[in-house]
């Protein structure tokens, strides 16, 4: 079913986008305040924004990054739809992301991980950091997406 998957970059609709989060985990991520706002601004601005669809061109996957192209890139999103977990498409979304960015040689890539996350980013390499600052004064009520 991985060769079915075609990964592009791509701007996605906040409607489209909000149907597919609701076939993954990843939609906990965010708040539910403003929830339909926000996801407009998130897929109308991130500098990098790949998709990937299967062969009846529904969302089985979404990587969206910001990226200097220079030195770093910081994946505010990844996910994969349920049905399409372990085939490789999480994995394929980060090389292609990375490539666009500039490189393994020359751009580092961070991102937050929710715990159910971590085994996946360590096969790919990455490793939990100690040094991230944060500054957040917003109040967000949890949700699911449905």
């Amino acid at each position: 079913m991985e060769n079915s998957v075609m990964i592009r970059e791509e701007r996605i609709s906040s409607d489209e986008y909000i149907d597919f989060l609701k076939r993954t985990d990843l939609g906990s991520q965010y708040p539910k305040e403003r929830f339909e706002e926000q996801i407009s601004k998130l897929v109308d601005n991130v500098s990098i924004s790949l998709v990937a669809r299967n062969e009846n061109n529904l969302v089985v996957g979404v990587l969206f990054g910001l990226t200097d192209f220079a030195y770093w890139l910081y994946i505010t999103d990844l996910g994969v739809d349920r049905e399409y977990e372990r085939q490789g498409i999480g994995k394929r979304l980060m090389k292609t992301a990375h490539e666009l960015a500039g490189g393994e040689e020359d751009i580092a890539v961070y991102l937050i991980a929710n715990e159910n996350a971590v085994p996946f980013y360590e096969k790919l390499g990455m490793k939990k950091a100690d040094d991230v600052m944060q500054y957040n004064h917003i109040e967000w009520t949890e949700f699911t997406v449905r």
